[in-house]
């Protein structure tokens, strides 16, 4: 896990929101997701610089209509916004639950 992705795990792996639990590293079809909420059915990515560049972007936006495809929303949050806004990132993801 990353640096970010560690930050986060810390908070949901205590079920610090909502009473929600939380798996991580977790495959759902063809891919494996960062976190996972499978009652609520919602997805969490962390990602890295590389995720703004065209090619991935253009990948992650395919990986995520795939899982919504599914049945499942996807949130992202960037490395700085996990690792220097931690509240807010918190704030964000208790709304879509």
């Amino acid at each position: 896990m990353t640096e970010a992705e560690s930050a986060l795990w810390s908070v949901l792996r205590s079920k610090q929101l909502n009473g929600c639990r939380f798996v991580r590293q977790y495959i759902i079809g063809d891919y494996i997701v960062d976190f996972a909420n499978l009652y609520t059915k919602l997805i969490i990515e962390v990602d890295g610089g590389y995720h703004s560049e065209p090619r991935q972007a253009e990948d992650d936006e395919i990986r995520t209509q795939h899982l919504e495809a599914m049945g499942f929303r996807v949130i992202r949050f960037s490395n700085e916004e996990v690792l220097f806004d931690i509240d807010k990132t918190l704030e964000t993801i208790e709304l879509y639950i």
